[in-house]
């Protein structure tokens, strides 16, 4: 893409109302921008991220087993009632009247809706284990929205519910869930800790946030070393095999969010060399909530004794937009984003030092055809603006790497490379640079 023919509308100054990292960021790089409280337009280069990211948790989803569907965003407040949620949600939940006076709400989430689905097509327990995702707009009337896309009220959320015969069955969806979180949120160069968690306005016993540690997280936490430096599954993960293993090795390590901290238990069981305390960002959360919605709305199965038994479920979500936030606040410095490359809007900025000279000119045109023709996704910047700015603005939005070009390089056949998560430069031969980004 040549930024000459790209809507890339980055602001010099810090807008006032941006309390946090991420969300001046955002506003300056162009990613979003603000047309209500809680409420953004996603931009070009917001969007390219927000589809990488939201292309990651459907890959992971899928490996897993997750079937994917898309509900609606408005939905009949029957269903709600059905289930005892539509008093008991509370004022953050969106309510509206059709032409026809019927009740309507804008979803916060979709367990009922879901369930509802579900009720009206599985009747037998040969057709379980089953799990349905869909990636949504959602609307949650917050009564302090801030720090940006961190806490809005329209956001884009993954949620997956699954269906079960009985506990065992849905503690095996669960760690499915578990192991697929921690390799989703791995594969965007995020490091996240699962720890113990309320269950809220979802309901049920057993829950963990999945939460991604950083300087200017929302909330404390406390956790055993051990935890960060664990690695995460492998892509040779076999979901359909026994994935207990893998979540016990974790759940013994004490981590816990500051609602549930118990810090006698922390003292107690993690040595004192070992004990972390840091703030930290959830970006998603995974629950079972047993019958808490199969109950009310009877969505039963027939199982194999012909009995008619009420489904196990669980809920498992991740904060597709909340994570662009969530991956600025722990992946920046001084000068602006510094993306992960599996997340990144661009892979590849090429900066043009001199548009208009022949020279520069036809070496930036080779470079652009041929990273392209390698699949490579570049940001040309073709434009007339001095140096300065161009660095400035490539540094701001974060892409990875920097191809600068410029006729003091060029007369010794040469270019420079920046890698933007270090700063790290070097100058090398325009056809080295070539095969480099492009494998040939």
């Amino acid at each position: 893409m040549r930024l000459s023919r790209f809507f890339l509308p980055v602001l010099k100054e810090t807008p006032a109302e941006a309390q946090i990292v991420s969300h001046r960021l955002m506003l300056r790089a162009g990613l979003v921008r603000q047309e209500a409280a809680g409420i953004y337009a996603w931009l070009p280069l917001g969007i390219r991220v927000l589809q990488k990211i939201e292309q990651i948790v459907r890959e992971e989803m899928n490996r897993a087993g997750a079937i994917e569907i898309l509900m609606p965003t408005l939905q009949p407040s029957e269903l709600w009632k059905e289930t005892g949620r539509y008093d008991a949600y509370g004022p953050e939940m969106l309510r509206i009247k059709d032409r026809h006076d019927r009740e309507m709400l804008y979803g916060p989430t979709n367990e009922d809706m879901v369930t509802d689905i579900f009720r009206s097509y599985v009747r037998s327990y040969k057709s379980l284990p089953l799990n349905l995702y869909h990636i949504q707009w959602k609307f949650r009337d917050e009564v302090r929205p801030r720090f940006g896309v961190m806490r809005g009220r329209e956001f884009l959320m993954k949620d997956a519910y699954s269906f079960d015969l009985d506990k065992e069955g849905a503690r095996r969806s669960y760690n499915k869930m578990y192991v697929a979180y921690l390799r989703t949120f791995a594969r965007m160069g995020l490091k996240t800790i699962p720890m113990r968690a309320e269950t809220g306005p979802i309901g049920g016993d057993l829950s963990h946030e999945f939460i991604v540690l950083a300087e200017t997280g929302e909330s404390q936490v406390f956790l055993h070393q051990d935890l960060i430096d664990m690695p995460v599954p492998g892509e040779d993960v076999d979901f359909d095999s026994d994935l207990s293993p893998i979540v016990a090795e974790r759940t013994a390590l004490y981590a816990a969010t500051s609602d549930v901290h118990d810090q006698v238990r922390f003292e107690a069981e993690v040595p004192e060399n070992k004990r972390v305390t840091a703030r930290g960002i959830e970006v998603g959360q995974v629950f079972y909530f047993g019958s808490k919605y199969s109950m009310p709305m009877k969505a039963v199965v027939t199982g194999p004794d012909g009995k008619d038994v009420p489904v196990e479920g669980g809920s498992y979500g991740i904060g597709v937009s909340r994570l662009v936030g969530a991956i600025i606040e722990a992946s920046h410095d001084d000068a602006g984003i510094v993306w992960p490359a599996p997340v990144a809007p661009f892979d590849i900025a090429l900066i043009n030092l001199k548009a208009g000279d022949a020279a520069t000119d036809a070496a930036c045109d080779k470079l652009y055809a041929a990273l392209t023709r390698a699949g490579r996704d570049v940001l040309y910047d073709d434009t007339n603006e001095r140096p300065g700015a161009k660095f400035a603005t490539m540094d701001l939005i974060g892409i990875p790497v920097q191809i600068v070009v410029g006729p003091r390089g060029l007369a010794n056949g040469a270019v420079e490379v920046k890698t933007r998560a270090t700063g790290a430069k070097e100058e090398i031969n325009l056809d080295a640079a070539l095969n480099r980004f492009t494998g040939s």
